[in-house]
């Protein structure tokens, strides 16, 4: 089977030669491995590695200036400019061989109320989206790959935009300006995704909705919080993706056992990561209450096994996801536990990649 033949069959539930086996990593180790096999591109740097990767079409932003504002995903190591299209001002951190553009100062400190939210001046325009580089991404990646795009979020934005530390306190006291914020963070990437879909969506496959709802130990927010202010939500972009014919890929780090029921209710195909160093995310257990309904994609851990672990480590680890997740050889796609980051030994990175190739 070919890379997008063998995910396009896990997603769909149809048998497979063996379980995909996907790769999310940082550019210096996209530069590692690049050097490694002496490519020029990822793409050639996938075909070497034998990836069945999942192609991110992640949207760019032109500000008012007509320059790139940062990626469509807000901070990371390849955001682009001195503020997300959120105008998020981005500062550049350096740790060891990683650069990240982290986030500054929030933009909405001192939009209290909902009335004061029509004189922030960075609200995205929805025609200054790069649908034009997005289109062209997704028609060339979908001849060999499966496509994922564009990303979305709510809560992440929303706490880009107000510091984390004030938006967990306007869950609490200001549960009206919580709305009025994710009303507009919804409606402009509603419409932004409407539009990509009408001109991209014969080459897309599924679409990333990134939004984080728990820490290493425990939630971000009440089950109540979360089902008030984002489940309605999050069901009305699942609507309009099965809507255009696509999966929703929904991606959220830590203990997120609670609400991984409300989440799938709202429709979501696809959950990554499966962090499965948290409390309440044994990996057996939610291929017993889940497997049947959801597609898991990710699993090998990105704390230890990878960066730190020996490459036995990994092979063991990533036996133990096949073991779970991919019980029955079926509704698993094994994946690093979110980008492999800078430092981590080629070596094990191969490891994980082998022993999915060899089950």
């Amino acid at each position: 089977m070919t890379p997008k033949e063998r995910i396009l069959a896990t997603l769909n539930r149809q048998p497979t030669d063996r379980t995909p086996v996907d790769l999310w990593h940082t550019p210096e180790i996209s530069a590692a491995l690049r050097k490694h096999f002496d490519v020029p591109d990822d793409v050639a740097m996938w075909r070497a590695l034998g990836l069945d990767k999942i192609v991110w079409d992640f949207m760019d932003y032109k500000t008012d200036a007509g320059e790139r504002a940062g990626g469509q995903s807000g901070a990371g190591a390849e955001s682009g400019g001195d503020r997300t299209m959120w105008g998020v001002p981005l500062k550049n951190i350096q740790a060891g061989e990683a650069h990240y553009a982290e986030f500054g100062t929030a933009p909405l400190t001192g939009y209290d109320t909902p009335e004061s939210l029509d004189n922030y001046p960075w609200w995205p325009k929805v025609g200054r989206f790069d649908y034009d580089g997005a289109v062209a991404l997704a028609e060339r990646a979908s001849r060999d790959y499966a496509v994922i795009g564009p990303w979305v979020s709510f809560f992440e934005i929303y706490c880009q935009l107000r510091g984390l530390e004030q938006s967990m306190m306007d869950l609490i006291e200001s549960p009206e300006l919580v709305e009025a914020i994710l009303d507009r963070v919804e409606a402009i990437q509603t419409e932004m995704m409407e539009r990509f879909f009408a001109r991209a969506g014969k080459h897309l496959d599924l679409v990333f909705i990134s939004d984080d709802i728990a820490g290493q130990q425990s939630l971000l927010m009440s089950t109540a919080m979360w089902q008030e202010h984002l489940q309605p939500r999050l069901k009305r972009w699942c609507d309009l993706i099965h809507a255009h014919g696509l999966k929703a890929f929904y991606h959220t780090d830590g203990a997120a056992r609670p609400l991984l029921k409300p989440i799938l209710d709202c429709g979501v195909d696809v959950l990554n990561p499966i962090q499965h160093a948290c409390p309440g995310m044994d990996m057996a257990e939610l291929k017993k209450e889940f497997g049947a309904r959801v597609i898991f994609h990710g699993g090998v851990d990105n704390q230890f096994a990878l960066p730190r672990g020996t490459v036995d480590d990994v092979r063991r680890e990533t036996r133990d996801c096949l073991a779970t997740l991919g019980a029955g050889r079926e509704g698993f796609i094994c994946c690093s536990c979110h980008n492999v980051q800078a430092g981590t030994p080629l070596e094990n990175i191969f490891a994980m990649i082998e022993t999915v190739q060899k089950s």
